[in-house]
């Protein structure tokens, strides 16, 4: 028992940080992702070569939508470097973009339509199309464009949001499902989830060769799978399985959802940035 605790802490050592509640939540990864932007924005001015873009992925839900709102109010409004970042979504449902299911929806309402977004810096899964292969060969298409770069590997987004289901799903990965072993592809079509519909999702590698993983995890709900996913006891599950060997992953949590956790994480300040234990962006 005793080993298991250690390997534990070991495992979250850096990557877990918690939040008073989900509006701190919010406030937190606001901050961590104006950072991520912020650093990459420097990094292309100082490069001088190449198109200056920063590339983000976002998830849809209820989580995801508090950070975006902070994202689109200030302090993060007038200093988030919004001429330079393409957002785009990490899955989304094959319903209508007026449905209210629709992750698309939910960041027109949030965030594009709130912050300086330039109308050609969102990029939407198409669900106006025939059916969710299509909208799977054209979202894939449209990334392609978008990563010219890329050859025969997967591109690297400069972040992607990721939020975290009790099942212990990820994006629009669900346990059992067949999509998890794929290997080539950059987007699947899938199903599962509520409403169980379907729908389109970035894959497995194409997830693991992004350059910072942010997981946004709130309530009482999540508190079980959290604990299996960062103690490794729950290996097989799909957000176990986005593990970067080139980039870095971070657990944000309330305190509810960080429960089974006490005493383990980092606890992070209030608001604004998020710090590491050595006052670092983390």
């Amino acid at each position: 028992m005793e080993g298991g605790v250690t390997k534990g802490r070991d495992l979250l050592s850096g990557r877990l940080f918690v939040l008073s509640s989900p509006e701190e939540l919010a406030r937190a990864a606001a901050g961590r992702l104006w950072g991520i932007t912020r650093e990459r924005a420097m990094v292309l001015g100082r490069s001088g070569k190449g198109a200056r873009r920063i590339t983000v992925a976002l998830s849809g839900g209820n989580t995801p939508r508090l950070m975006l709102s902070a994202l689109s109010s200030e302090p993060y409004r007038s200093r988030f470097p919004w001429d330079l970042v393409h957002f785009y979504q990490v899955d989304e449902r094959w319903v209508s973009s007026d449905d209210a299911s629709s992750n698309q929806r939910m960041l027109r309402e949030t965030l594009v339509s709130r912050a300086p977004v330039p109308p050609d810096h969102f990029h939407p899964v198409d669900t106006s199309l025939s059916d969710p292969r299509e909208g799977v060969r054209r979202y894939e298409e449209m990334l392609r464009r978008a990563f010219p770069e890329t050859k025969g590997g997967f591109p690297r987004f400069d972040a992607v949001l990721l939020g975290l289901g009790a099942d212990g799903h990820t994006a629009s990965l669900f346990p059992g499902s067949p999509v998890l072993d794929e290997g080539t592809d950059w987007v699947a079509k899938t199903k599962g989830g509520d409403p169980p519909v379907p729908r389109i999702t970035l894959t497995l590698p194409l997830l693991n060769a992004s350059s910072h993983v942010i997981f946004l995890v709130s309530g009482k709900e999540k508190a079980l799978v959290l604990e299996k996913i960062l103690t490794g006891k729950g290996a097989g599950l799909p957000a176990s399985r986005v593990a970067p060997r080139r980039g870095k992953v971070t657990f944000l949590a309330d305190a509810d959802a960080a429960s089974r956790l006490e005493g383990e994480s980092a606890p992070a300040p209030r608001g604004g940035d998020v710090r590491d234990r050595k006052g670092g962006a983390a």
